[in-house]
């Protein structure tokens, strides 16, 4: 019998190749492969050594690939119970003792986790990927997004990346965070802050 269980590969860096299990894709959308690519080329070099804190993460597919391009560690946050197992399993599959996974509502997790690391020297990577499809509760996701990214308070913010869907209006400024660039693929654009203060 085939195996029709979604999954993706990690594109670059010490596990390309890995291949990763999907949620199923009802309940949320894997980031395409042409999307995580310009992110990373984005980054590039600048992921190495930088903590990696994935909101709303799924599968993990996107703080995984961080890993593997020597990121120092990752945070994964997701509510979602079978999304929260294969993000679960795709971290042992990888770097376990790199990963920390969180169960539970991005919105209250997410500030505990920055607030834990406030005091680090390490630089920290947000990446924030509110669900696109307006599920019952979620028509808020987006303002809330921005209120959580409004009250972060930690210096150590080296860059906030907001995958959101393209028809959306973003803001040119979060709180002390300064909107650099959007880059749009088709339904989905990626949104780029960065201190203002630095």
């Amino acid at each position: 019998m085939k195996n029709n269980k979604p999954t993706t590969k990690i594109i670059a860096g010490k596990y390309k190749g890995k291949v990763l299990e999907l949620p199923s894709l009802d309940v949320t959308r894997s980031s395409k492969a042409r999307l995580k690519e310009s992110l990373f080329n984005v980054l590039q070099f600048d992921i190495i050594d930088k903590v990696f804190v994935e909101s709303f993460a799924g599968s993990g597919s996107i703080g995984l690939e961080a890993i593997s391009r020597d990121a120092k560690k990752a945070y994964f946050v997701e509510l979602d119970k079978n999304s929260y197992r294969c993000l679960t399993n795709n971290c042992k599959a990888v770097e376990p003792q790199k990963c920390q996974t969180f169960f539970g509502d991005t919105f209250s997790q997410t500030p505990a986790i920055l607030d834990s690391l406030k005091n680090s020297e390490d630089e920290i990577v947000l990446y924030v990927d509110p669900p696109f499809d307006y599920r019952d509760g979620m028509e808020e996701i987006y303002e809330k997004s921005f209120d959580m990214i409004r009250n972060i308070v930690n210096e150590n913010i080296y860059l906030i990346v907001i995958e959101h869907v393209s028809t959306l209006e973003i803001p040119e400024t979060l709180g002390k965070f300064t909107l650099q660039r959007t880059k749009k693929f088709g339904k989905s654009s990626l949104s780029y802050f960065e201190s203002s203060e630095a």
